[in-house]
């Protein structure tokens, strides 16, 4: 008989062993408000796993899966503080001016997180980004390319 017809097993077997989720070969570097979200977030699915019905097996995973993870991000962060500074660097808030598709300069500016409060369209990138990479250590008036594009650094804040 072909498996096609064998009765699935009951209470979702196949969720008990979600894969973990992957864990970023790069150093956990967080500002202290990041550390924050992280704790937080272990928080909340502490309390999740404490009132679910394990007898939900695929949530009871979901979870579990989840915990795992952020308790790994948060076992290996390493706080960086902020500090002033001339050049760029972890949590600098920075204003770059670069064209946009249309040949426009377009003026931006976001903070360098570390990759779990990274946020894009809420104004944070992480600092393994390629726009990043390629700024730390500059300084206002400095120019650097990214992925073919020149960008100039305008402004820096601790």
């Amino acid at each position: 008989m072909s498996v096609a017809f064998v009765k699935e097993p009951e209470g979702g077997e196949a969720f008990e062993n979600l894969p973990d989720r992957p864990v970023s070969p790069h150093t956990n570097f967080v500002t202290p408000e990041g550390l924050a979200q992280i704790e937080a977030e272990v928080a909340r699915l502490e309390r999740e796993l404490s009132t679910l019905d394990h007898a939900d097996k695929a949530e009871d995973s979901r979870i579990g899966r989840d915990l795992r993870y952020w308790l790994a991000r948060k076992n290996t962060a390493q706080v960086v503080e902020p500090i002033d500074g001339q050049t760029v660097h972890f949590g600098a808030t920075v204003t770059i001016l670069r064209e946009d598709e249309s040949g426009k300069e377009t003026r931006q500016t976001f903070r360098i997180v570390g990759e779990d409060e990274a946020d894009p369209h809420k104004g944070s990138i992480s600092y393994v980004a390629p726009l990043a990479h390629a700024i730390t250590g500059k300084s206002v008036g400095d120019v650097v390319e990214v992925n073919g594009h020149e960008v100039e650094v305008v402004e820096i804040r601790a």
